[in-house]
């Protein structure tokens, strides 16, 4: 039987990050994929072929709304087909290129092609459906990076009436006229936009009494409006109770608030976005004793390390405090230094940033206003109009808000928050003042270029100490 330093069981983003660094410390390595292709959701299904398609509609959308005086563009023509062709070349591309030829490169490492399943504290079992003998190999450590599906929620008869998840809404060879969406966390909201500007009718049907619970309520109640003046219904505090088909059309039975009364939503296609769960079943993780939480979460301490001190778990499979791509990759290269040289690495979650790619995105890193309260009895926040932004006046995109928090003694920067074009690009200069604990005097020392949005970060930074209005442009 074949015996490996290091087992890696998933083909994503922690799984190679974990490989990558496994091959430069020399540790002799198995990763071990099935399901997705190697690149696992990100590439595959997530980051790289939504925000393809994100892009392709915020294109159409701004052809159509520039906001520019005298300037007047026509859209010839949408070929839903043929934009759908081009994302997924670009998710072909960028598999071979970042994956493919990647693995290739790693001397040390060893690919296996198959579903792992624990048969012992040491071993696991590899089928693949290509090749009728299972195969067993060892490991002295393990990392599973098995990632996770999309939720599909209890709502009676929804299996036999039919739903899409992430995964087939980007492969459609047809649009939907009509769609209706369940779930308002990142997924919903950027399928919903991207659907909406391509010319789909939206609905969104979400659960919570706002969208996106983790930001800010005065920016996530913002990017509401914003959806809704494009056309998108959404209903709020909305359970969906059932499914039914009439017709050719799919219908969903909710109600919402206190109400009793009971409340239609009929569309071709129903997707679902109401979350992620972990792929921990058919692990065998029974066999190994690793623990798991109530959402099939693998339990991991601070150093990424599971119930079973020679397994790691890294990502999408784990109950982290943050489920990202960022993070999962992160995870797997400290989990592959800590499992092979008995380090203790970890990650400050704390700094660690999140982005909706909607139009204008939606990013924030560090303590919300509610966080602050909760854990220092006051906050000391403020909050700024993009349209006090010179560069967001001359995009003509003034409808964001941002939004910082300090420690009202130190005036050390603690949150920011930000919906505005490009916020996922902004908020990185966020996360390096949280990081390197920065105050707002530090950032009112600072000399961003005019005009740019990013001067947005000294003007919230600036509206604790002084009147913003009766500010020029650069000071």
């Amino acid at each position: 039987m074949e015996k490996f330093d290091l087992i890696i069981i998933g083909g994503g983003a922690g799984a190679f990050a974990a490989a990558i660094k496994a091959n430069e410390l020399k540790a002799k390595t198995a990763i071990v994929n099935a399901g997705l292709p190697l690149g696992g959701t990100c590439v595959n299904v997530g980051c790289v072929p939504s925000k393809t398609l994100l892009w392709a509609g915020e294109i159409l959308h701004h052809a159509k709304h520039h906001g520019v005086s005298g300037i007047e563009l026509e859209v010839k023509s949408f070929d839903f087909q043929k934009v759908v062709q081009d994302e997924q070349a670009l998710v072909e591309k960028l598999r071979q290129e970042k994956y493919e030829k990647v693995l290739k490169s790693l001397e040390f490492v060893t690919a296996i092609e198959g579903k792992a399943k624990f048969v012992g504290k040491d071993e696991i079992e590899i089928t693949d459906q290509r090749n009728p003998e299972p195969r067993r190999v060892q490991g002295q450590r393990f990392i599973i990076a098995a990632g996770s599906t999309a939720t599909v929620p209890p709502i009676d008869n929804i299996r036999e009436v039919g739903y899409i998840t992430h995964i087939e809404a980007l492969k459609l060879k047809q649009q939907p006229k009509e769609l209706i969406i369940v779930g308002a966390g990142p997924v919903g909201l950027e399928f919903a936009q991207m659907y909406a500007r391509f010319g789909t009718k939206i609905a969104i049907l979400h659960r919570g009494p706002s969208v996106f619970r983790p930001a800010e309520p005065e920016l996530s109640t913002r990017l509401a409006e914003i959806l809704t003046q494009e056309g998108i219904a959404i209903k709020l505090n909305a359970r969906v109770k059932s499914a039914y088909k009439e017709g050719n059309k799919k219908v969903l039975v909710y109600k919402q608030g206190d109400s009793s009364a009971e409340a239609l939503a009929k569309a071709d296609e129903i997707l679902l976005a109401v979350g992620k769960t972990p792929n921990t079943q058919g692990l065998g993780l029974d066999t190994t004793g690793v623990a798991i939480d109530e959402n099939q979460a693998i339990k991991v301490n601070q150093q990424f390390q599971t119930s079973r001190p020679h397994i790691f778990a890294v990502g999408d499979v784990t109950n982290a405090p943050l489920r990202l791509e960022i993070t999962a990759g992160r995870e797997g290269t400290l989990a592959a230094e800590n499992a092979l040289k008995g380090t203790q690495l970890f990650i400050d979650y704390n700094s660690v940033p999140y982005t909706i790619f909607t139009d204008p995105q939606l990013a924030g890193v560090g303590l919300t206003e509610d966080e602050q309260i909760k854990k220092m009895g006051v906050c000391a926040c403020r909050t700024v109009s993009f349209a006090d932004v010179p560069k967001a006046i001359i995009m003509r995109q003034t409808e964001g808000l941002i939004k910082m928090a300090i420690h009202p003694q130190t005036r050390q920067i603690l949150g920011v928050h930000i919906l505005a074009p490009n916020a996922g690009e902004l908020i990185a200069e966020a996360m390096i003042l949280i990081k390197n604990k920065n105050t707002i005097d530090d950032v009112v020392n600072f000399l961003p270029m005019f005009p740019t949005l990013a001067e947005a970060i000294k003007i919230v930074a600036l509206s604790f100490t002084k009147d913003i209005s009766k500010l020029s442009c650069c000071i």
